[in-house]
């Protein structure tokens, strides 16, 4: 099973991805993209090694897809449980190479990637948490319809400062409603 939107597309990761998303990933202490994507919890560097040793955490997984581009791995979509016996889904995104930054690649990913869990689980609502140094991800989620439904004042430190943390949801019947647009 795959999703495409023209040149993009999500889908399950394979074996054959992994060196790629390891050199993505983990190759580097502080890659570039760690600066924008929850840059206040450390980020390590992994030997190649040990993350092929977790293969099984990454391949043929419901919770976490690559995203291409033309054909080229360049992140991934990911879901995690908040709470699965009310089905409180957060979901996440990482695209790891900057050449991708600010091309609506993530808003059209994350868009098939609502999309698919909104047709295959059980859900009301899905959403994720950023913070407010990432100004570009939270004008995906208003790309996207979803509301501000929090923002945690002042309790993400970094670099020095504090930022707020925020909260973006949908519920699938706005979903449905922005869709049919």
């Amino acid at each position: 099973m795959s999703y495409k939107d023209n040149d993009l597309m999500i889908r399950p990761i394979t074996e054959e991805d992994l060196p790629k998303l390891w050199e993505l990933i983990y190759k580097e202490e502080s890659p570039e993209w760690k600066k924008w994507d929850a840059p206040y919890f450390e980020h390590k560097h992994v030997p190649f090694d040990e993350f092929i040793s977790n293969k099984a955490n990454y391949v043929n997984q419901d919770k976490r897809w690559a995203i291409e581009v033309n054909g080229e791995l360049i992140g991934t979509v990911s879901y995690y449980w908040e709470h699965q016996p009310s089905n409180w889904m957060e979901i996440g995104i990482g695209i790891y190479s900057p050449k991708y930054w600010s091309g609506g690649y993530g808003t059209r990913a994350i868009r098939l990637w609502i999309s698919h869990l909104f047709n295959t689980k059980p859900l009301v609502r899905v959403g994720y948490t950023t913070w407010s140094g990432n100004e570009r991800m939270i004008k995906v989620g208003e790309k996207l319809g979803m509301t501000m439904e929090a923002r945690l004042r002042k309790c993400r430190y970094y670099n020095g400062e504090y930022y707020d943390s925020i909260r973006m949801g949908l519920l699938r019947d706005e979903w449905e409603e922005w869709c049919a647009i």
